[in-house]
């Protein structure tokens, strides 16, 4: 594999980061028709990948990595100056966690991704950030970047953020809703026009702009639909005060072409590795620039999303007479909502570690992320299937609305269960079916402003 040389093809592309980003963006620009190599510092991630092994869950995925890695067009390594010496164009895709003791980005891992590239590079090349940063960040970047440079050497960084939604994150990079290029005046960018192509010509639009707006258009995305996800939830208890039915609202709102239904599902909130950090992040950032508004808006957002966590545990409480020691407590979901095994900032298993530190016998079972949910907070219980999760317990939590538990059938499962009682934090169920079967469906108590200790936020600690 050598680099292109031919301006009127595509270019060799290496991705710096083979996570849940960079792997899913290597194995789709290899399917689009380009040679790919990914570059990442664990060796043991770097052969799996090269089995075509994908060591987390995302549907596809799999199926990618072992076509294109048997024909050659894709190919992994540990080694940036090897990957950078036979491409034209450097996806730099690793992680931004959030500072420890801080909401700030933590930038550390996309600095030192961009340095090793620059100073790897023996010819030409274009920098192409992906991972979700600051406003500000690639400008820095860019200057450092043609700092590190090898003398002769011309380098150049834009921003392309990308618009991932885990378990359908194939479809989302093969087929975008659209592509976001970010780059300064002058700045070469036809070598990422020729990555592209095929998109663009099928009909994706492409967005030109600044460099910060780039960065922007990525968080700001995720802080509307947090918004939304929290605007519902803050509706939905004036509902149930008033004694309304959120979904039929729901329903009708969606209906309005400038609102939409999607992501108005009112029940436990957002979660994941994406949202809960995007919005803090940028609530910090514009904080620093003093755009007060935003940051008192995403902290708001932010904080009723966290209590949707507390209403579901103050409602098990209700339901189990005001006490949950020594009561089992049947867990359906672990992974921060269906069609991944991402357990990150997982409401749901927040809900259940609050449930265990109050002395309940929890036991869990999701689809695909037992495993890592195991990993994460070991002492919980954990179940094989539906029917072991619910096996005589006094109550069962819907907390990820996975199809195989909106279609679970009611009357085989009350049959398992200690108490009919189900608390459907995801309104994902057929109420009407569940009670026909015999079941109590519960909602959500009403929020309070002081949630006894332990609070649900303290659970997020592994234990």
């Amino acid at each position: 594999m050598s680099p292109s040389t031919d301006t009127t093809s595509a270019p060799v592309v290496s991705v710096i980061g083979t996570g849940y980003l960079g792997a899913t963006h290597a194995a789709a620009m290899a399917e689009l028709g380009l040679d790919v190599v990914g570059v990442d510092a664990d060796p043991a991630k770097i052969d799996a990948l090269a089995r075509g092994e994908v060591p987390f869950y995302e549907p596809g995925l799999s199926e990618l990595l072992r076509r294109h890695t048997e024909t050659g067009r894709l190919r992994f390594t540990t080694s940036v100056a090897e990957a950078v010496a036979a491409a034209d164009v450097h996806f730099v895709c690793v992680g931004t966690p959030q500072q420890r003791g801080s909401n700030a980005a933590d930038l550390s891992y996309v600095e030192a991704a961009t340095l090793a590239v620059a100073r790897s590079l023996t010819h030409d090349g274009l920098i192409v950030g992906k991972s979700t940063v600051p406003v500000g960040t690639a400008a820095r970047l860019r200057t450092l970047a043609r700092a590190a440079a090898p003398d002769g050497v011309e380098v150049d960084l834009v921003w392309n953020p990308e618009f991932l939604r885990e378990g359908k994150a194939v479809e989302d990079t093969l087929r975008p809703d659209r592509i976001v290029v970010g780059s300064e005046p002058g700045t070469d960018v036809e070598p990422l026009l020729r990555v592209y192509a095929r998109p663009v010509e099928d009909g994706t639009p492409l967005i030109r702009c600044d460099l910060p707006t780039a960065e922007l258009v990525k968080v700001s995305a995720n802080a509307f639909l947090a918004t939304k996800i929290s605007f519902i939830n803050a509706i939905a208890e004036v509902c149930d005060a008033a004694g309304a039915d959120v979904a039929v609202l729901a329903d009708a709102l969606g209906h309005d072409a400038r609102i939409g239904r999607q992501f108005l599902d009112a029940g436990l909130g957002f979660g994941g590795g994406c949202l809960p950090k995007d919005i803090r992040a940028l609530a910090h950032r514009a904080g620093e620039l003093g755009a007060g508004r935003a940051a008192t808006l995403l902290q708001q957002v932010d904080e009723i999303n966290m209590a949707q966590r507390q209403r579901v545990i103050d409602t098990v409480l209700q339901v189990c007479g005001g006490s949950v020691l020594n009561r089992r407590v049947g867990v359906l979901g672990a992974a921060f909502k269906p069609r991944t095994d991402d357990v990150r900032d997982s409401p749901a298993l927040n809900v259940a570690a609050a449930l265990h530190l109050r002395g309940a016998q929890v036991v869990v079972f999701d689809p695909q992320a037992g495993a890592t949910a195991q990993r994460q907070f070991p002492t919980l219980g954990y179940g094989a299937s539906v029917a072991e999760a619910v096996a005589a317990a006094d109550v069962v939590l819907v907390l990820t609305e996975w199809d195989e538990f909106a279609h679970a059938d009611p009357a085989r499962l009350r049959a398992l269960v200690a108490s009919p009682q189900v608390v459907d934090a995801r309104h994902c169920l057929d109420e009407r079916a569940w009670r026909a079967a015999g079941w109590s469906v519960h909602g959500l108590a009403p929020a309070r402003e002081a949630p006894a200790e332990p609070r649900a936020q303290d659970a997020l600690v592994p234990a």
